[in-house]
């Protein structure tokens, strides 16, 4: 995989750009001076990046994941990892057939969810998943595998499922870990 350069990633005109952010030549990033990216976030080949978006640090998007923040924006605190083809909307068409879809039909014709979502520090989404709409995944939520996720979680709880729902509670070990990982000198494994 090879990522932009430094160069490269700061002549894009992002908001705020951490240390060590590896961004993909493959990744599709669409509106970057409405997005912020910590430290040592990674975001890999083909995934697609656009609106409002706050990236924590030690944030990663696996291999064609979609994370669409439109205008309400989509916040990933630190530690957040998306595995691959997880997407994340902040939007969405209104399903009911009561109004017009689809972005080549004007505003006045539709009726669109939009709200935003937010994934809360140590939150794991498991392979083609989705996240939808005001959302808000609470600090340590895990998300199985191609699950649907319409509801907010509360802290530290494993989710699964279609609609998701909660199997049991998520371990905090990793909290130790995180507070060696943090006290290193540059977080280098």
């Amino acid at each position: 995989m090879a990522y932009l350069s430094e160069l490269q990633l700061h002549a894009m005109g992002f908001a705020a750009l951490g240390q060590n952010v590896r961004i993909s030549d493959r990744a599709a990033i669409h509106g970057a001076s409405d997005m912020r990216i910590g430290d040592n976030s990674r975001i890999d080949d083909f995934c697609v990046v656009s609106g409002r978006i706050d990236i924590g640090r030690n944030v990663h998007l696996a291999p064609f994941c979609l994370v669409a923040g439109g205008t309400p924006g989509i916040v990933l605190e630190d530690f957040v990892g998306l595995a691959y083809r997880v997407s994340v909307f902040a939007q969405s068409d209104d399903y009911s057939g009561e109004t017009l879809t689809n972005p080549t039909v004007p505003a006045r014709f539709k009726r669109e969810l939009r709200a935003m979502v937010r994934l809360g520090r140590h939150c794991i989404v498991g392979a083609s998943s989705i996240i939808c709409p005001g959302v808000d995944l609470a600090e340590g939520t895990s998300v199985g595998a191609a699950s649907l996720v319409l509801k907010s979680s509360a802290p530290w709880t494993i989710l699964a499922g279609i609609p998701a729902r909660v199997l049991k509670d998520r371990s905090r070990d990793l909290l130790a870990l995180e507070a060696d990982y943090l006290r290193t000198e540059d977080g280098a494994p």
